[in-house]
């Protein structure tokens, strides 16, 4: 079997990690979440590319450059869950599985983030398991992707 190619991306304000709410993001930046998922990607027999955008062209478009390129994505797409037509459309344009992350637990949180655009397409969803959450998208994605 091939090694999976997995994409996970962030979109805005993750990147503040680590410094922005704590107690709500707890205290682990993105690139210790980054480090730790291509590690375990690594053990897993799985190649994982990452990629964060404030912008929600710029995540439009690495969904698109996905195309052909990868097997599986995992996203957390923060707060364009609750807006974006657009991250929904590319996501089924591409046609590739994917997993949606979500760090904190959104139903537990402001009415506005109880909805998501994403989550009747997704695989699966992931809510408040802090980052920890990454890497059980990971694995599952990489079972699913094995099957």
């Amino acid at each position: 079997m091939s090694q999976p190619s997995i994409l996970i991306i962030n979109g805005p304000n993750l990147n503040m990690l680590g410094v922005r709410e704590p107690g709500v993001y707890g205290h682990d930046t993105l690139k210790s979440v980054e480090e730790r998922c291509k590690a375990l990607g690594a053990e897993l027999n799985a190649h994982v590319t990452c990629f964060q955008s404030n912008h929600e062209g710029a995540i439009v478009d690495a969904i698109q450059a996905a195309h052909g390129v990868q097997d599986f994505i995992i996203i957390n797409a923060g707060a364009y869950t609750h807006t974006s037509v657009a991250i929904r459309d590319a996501l089924l344009s591409v046609s590739i599985p994917f997993i949606e992350v979500h760090i904190s637990n959104v139903h537990a949180r402001e009415e506005f983030r109880h909805h998501s655009f994403l989550s009747d397409k997704a695989v699966g969803v992931i809510v408040g398991f802090g980052t920890d959450g990454y890497e059980f998208a990971l694995r599952k994605a990489v079972r699913l992707t094995a099957s």
